[in-house]
Protein backbone atom coordinates (compact mmCIF):
# COMPACT_ATOMS: atom_id res chain seq x y z
CA UNK A 1 0.00 0.00 0.00
CA UNK A 2 1.21 3.24 -1.02
CA UNK A 3 2.29 5.76 1.60
CA UNK A 4 0.73 9.28 0.92
CA UNK A 5 2.53 12.64 1.61
CA UNK A 6 -0.42 13.77 3.76
CA UNK A 7 0.47 10.17 6.22
CA UNK A 8 3.43 12.07 6.50
CA UNK A 9 3.00 15.49 7.23
CA UNK A 10 0.59 13.94 9.84
CA UNK A 11 3.51 12.33 11.62
CA UNK A 12 5.82 14.90 11.30
CA UNK A 13 3.72 17.29 12.50
CA UNK A 14 2.76 14.90 15.55
CA UNK A 15 6.46 13.70 16.36
CA UNK A 16 7.55 17.60 15.62
CA UNK A 17 4.84 19.16 18.41
CA UNK A 18 5.39 16.11 20.85
CA UNK A 19 9.18 16.42 20.40
CA UNK A 20 9.25 20.02 21.01
CA UNK A 21 12.63 21.71 19.96
CA UNK A 22 11.79 24.88 20.31
CA UNK A 23 10.85 24.30 24.02
CA UNK A 24 14.30 22.35 24.69
CA UNK A 25 16.29 25.51 23.14
CA UNK A 26 16.43 27.18 26.61
CA UNK A 27 17.57 23.41 28.29
CA UNK A 28 20.25 23.05 25.35
CA UNK A 29 21.81 26.53 26.26
CA UNK A 30 21.99 25.96 30.08
CA UNK A 31 23.56 22.67 29.70
CA UNK A 32 25.83 23.95 27.40
CA UNK A 33 26.69 27.24 29.18
CA UNK A 34 30.84 27.91 29.40
CA UNK A 35 31.28 25.51 26.32
CA UNK A 36 32.62 26.67 22.95
CA UNK A 37 30.79 26.17 19.70
CA UNK A 38 32.29 23.14 18.78
CA UNK A 39 31.56 20.94 21.90
CA UNK A 40 27.95 22.43 22.10
CA UNK A 41 27.32 21.03 18.78
CA UNK A 42 28.62 17.56 20.19
CA UNK A 43 26.97 17.97 22.93
CA UNK A 44 23.44 18.54 20.35
CA UNK A 45 24.91 15.15 18.25
CA UNK A 46 25.15 13.59 21.57
CA UNK A 47 21.65 14.56 22.95
CA UNK A 48 19.97 13.68 19.55
CA UNK A 49 21.95 10.34 18.79
CA UNK A 50 20.68 9.07 22.10
CA UNK A 51 17.58 10.00 21.94
CA UNK A 52 17.19 8.62 18.50
CA UNK A 53 18.32 5.46 19.76
CA UNK A 54 15.76 5.22 22.85
CA UNK A 55 13.33 5.73 20.21
CA UNK A 56 14.40 3.08 17.87
CA UNK A 57 14.19 0.75 20.46
CA UNK A 58 10.31 1.74 21.56
CA UNK A 59 10.03 2.00 17.16
CA UNK A 60 11.36 -1.98 17.06
CA UNK A 61 10.60 -3.38 20.63
CA UNK A 62 8.05 -1.27 22.34
CA UNK A 63 4.92 -3.18 21.16
CA UNK A 64 6.80 -6.41 21.49
CA UNK A 65 7.48 -5.32 25.68
CA UNK A 66 3.94 -4.13 25.96
CA UNK A 67 3.00 -7.33 24.76
CA UNK A 68 5.19 -9.59 26.72
CA UNK A 69 4.69 -7.53 30.38
CA UNK A 70 0.60 -7.84 28.63
CA UNK A 71 0.20 -4.10 28.82
CA UNK A 72 -2.34 -2.60 26.88
CA UNK A 73 -1.77 0.42 24.59
CA UNK A 74 -4.20 2.56 26.55
CA UNK A 75 -2.23 1.52 29.66
CA UNK A 76 0.95 2.93 28.29
CA UNK A 77 -0.43 5.68 27.03
CA UNK A 78 -2.41 6.63 30.67
CA UNK A 79 1.08 6.05 32.09
CA UNK A 80 2.95 8.36 29.92
CA UNK A 81 0.42 10.81 29.76
CA UNK A 82 0.77 11.06 33.30
CA UNK A 83 4.46 11.73 33.44
CA UNK A 84 4.14 13.91 30.20
CA UNK A 85 1.50 16.27 32.35
CA UNK A 86 4.19 16.26 35.03
CA UNK A 87 6.91 17.13 33.05
CA UNK A 88 5.12 19.74 31.36
CA UNK A 89 4.20 21.53 34.84
CA UNK A 90 7.51 21.22 35.63
CA UNK A 91 8.45 22.91 32.69
CA UNK A 92 5.48 25.45 33.58
CA UNK A 93 7.09 26.44 37.02
CA UNK A 94 10.73 26.79 35.42
CA UNK A 95 12.01 23.05 37.55
CA UNK A 96 13.64 21.75 34.50
CA UNK A 97 15.76 24.74 33.98
CA UNK A 98 17.05 24.44 37.40
CA UNK A 99 18.14 20.99 36.91
CA UNK A 100 19.77 21.78 33.70
CA UNK A 101 21.40 24.67 35.77
CA UNK A 102 23.03 22.32 38.64
CA UNK A 103 24.98 20.43 36.29
CA UNK A 104 28.60 20.07 37.71
CA UNK A 105 31.14 22.33 35.78
CA UNK A 106 33.37 19.31 35.18
CA UNK A 107 30.33 17.55 33.49
CA UNK A 108 31.55 15.48 29.92
CA UNK A 109 29.80 16.59 26.79
CA UNK A 110 28.03 13.19 27.08
CA UNK A 111 27.10 13.91 30.44
CA UNK A 112 25.82 16.86 29.76
CA UNK A 113 23.62 15.70 26.86
CA UNK A 114 22.11 12.88 28.20
CA UNK A 115 19.86 14.42 31.22
CA UNK A 116 17.81 16.42 30.73
CA UNK A 117 18.43 17.26 27.20
CA UNK A 118 18.09 13.66 25.63
CA UNK A 119 16.01 12.52 28.58
CA UNK A 120 13.34 13.08 29.42
CA UNK A 121 13.21 16.83 27.22
CA UNK A 122 13.92 14.78 23.63
CA UNK A 123 12.96 11.57 24.10
CA UNK A 124 10.38 11.50 26.79
CA UNK A 125 7.42 10.12 27.80
CA UNK A 126 5.40 11.49 25.23
CA UNK A 127 7.78 10.65 22.31
CA UNK A 128 8.07 7.60 23.50
CA UNK A 129 4.45 6.85 23.41
CA UNK A 130 4.12 8.49 20.15
CA UNK A 131 6.60 6.01 18.22
CA UNK A 132 4.86 2.83 19.91
CA UNK A 133 1.42 4.30 18.74
CA UNK A 134 2.54 5.32 15.33
CA UNK A 135 4.68 2.08 14.60
CA UNK A 136 2.22 -0.13 16.24
CA UNK A 137 2.59 -4.01 14.68
CA UNK A 138 -1.17 -4.76 14.81
CA UNK A 139 -2.11 -1.83 12.49
CA UNK A 140 1.03 -0.50 10.58
CA UNK A 141 3.04 -2.44 8.20
CA UNK A 142 6.58 -2.29 7.86
CA UNK A 143 6.98 0.11 5.18
CA UNK A 144 5.10 2.39 7.79
CA UNK A 145 7.37 1.81 10.47
CA UNK A 146 10.35 2.58 8.06
CA UNK A 147 8.50 5.49 7.54
CA UNK A 148 7.81 6.73 10.67
CA UNK A 149 11.64 5.94 11.65
CA UNK A 150 12.18 8.38 8.66
CA UNK A 151 10.28 10.87 9.85
CA UNK A 152 11.73 10.85 12.97
CA UNK A 153 15.51 11.17 11.52
CA UNK A 154 14.42 14.35 10.18
CA UNK A 155 12.79 15.74 13.01
CA UNK A 156 15.73 15.17 14.76
CA UNK A 157 18.23 16.72 12.28
CA UNK A 158 15.58 19.97 12.52
CA UNK A 159 16.81 19.95 16.32
CA UNK A 160 20.21 19.87 14.90
CA UNK A 161 19.86 22.98 12.91
CA UNK A 162 18.00 25.06 15.67
CA UNK A 163 20.35 23.82 18.26
CA UNK A 164 23.04 25.01 15.82
CA UNK A 165 21.36 28.58 15.82
CA UNK A 166 20.26 28.29 19.44
CA UNK A 167 22.68 31.37 20.82
CA UNK A 168 21.42 33.81 17.75
CA UNK A 169 17.61 32.43 18.51
CA UNK A 170 18.65 33.04 22.07
CA UNK A 171 20.06 36.68 21.40
CA UNK A 172 16.69 37.55 19.43
CA UNK A 173 14.25 36.17 22.53
CA UNK A 174 16.79 37.13 25.13
CA UNK A 175 16.63 34.90 28.95
CA UNK A 176 13.16 36.53 29.56
CA UNK A 177 12.01 34.94 26.11
CA UNK A 178 13.32 31.92 25.81
CA UNK A 179 11.74 31.25 29.98
CA UNK A 180 8.37 32.44 28.38
CA UNK A 181 8.40 30.23 25.47
CA UNK A 182 9.41 27.04 27.37
CA UNK A 183 6.99 28.04 29.79
CA UNK A 184 4.34 28.56 26.87
CA UNK A 185 5.22 25.16 25.60
CA UNK A 186 4.85 23.54 28.60
CA UNK A 187 1.40 23.94 28.97
CA UNK A 188 1.43 23.18 25.92
CA UNK A 189 2.52 19.59 26.30
CA UNK A 190 0.63 19.66 29.78
CA UNK A 191 -2.73 20.37 27.01
CA UNK A 192 -1.81 17.42 25.09
CA UNK A 193 -1.32 15.17 28.10
CA UNK A 194 -4.47 15.83 29.53
CA UNK A 195 -5.81 15.11 26.09
CA UNK A 196 -4.12 12.01 26.01
CA UNK A 197 -5.17 10.96 29.32
CA UNK A 198 -9.36 11.47 28.26
CA UNK A 199 -8.17 9.36 25.20
CA UNK A 200 -6.56 6.57 27.40
CA UNK A 201 -9.40 6.49 29.53
CA UNK A 202 -11.66 6.02 27.45
CA UNK A 203 -10.46 3.65 25.65
CA UNK A 204 -9.40 1.58 28.83
CA UNK A 205 -13.06 1.84 30.18
CA UNK A 206 -14.38 1.62 26.00
CA UNK A 207 -16.58 5.03 26.27
CA UNK A 208 -17.44 6.84 22.83
CA UNK A 209 -15.44 9.29 21.90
Amino acid sequence: MAISLSHVFYEFVTLFVILDPVATIPIFLLVTNGLDRRQSLWVAAYALGVAFLVLLFFIIGGQLLLDALRIPVPSFQLAGSLVLLLFGLKMVLGKITEEAASLPSGATLLERAVYPLAIPCIAGPGSMLTVVVLTDANVRTMAEQATTTGVLLLCLAGFFLLYAFASLIFRVLGRSGSEIVSRVFGLILASIAVNGLIIAIKLSFALPK
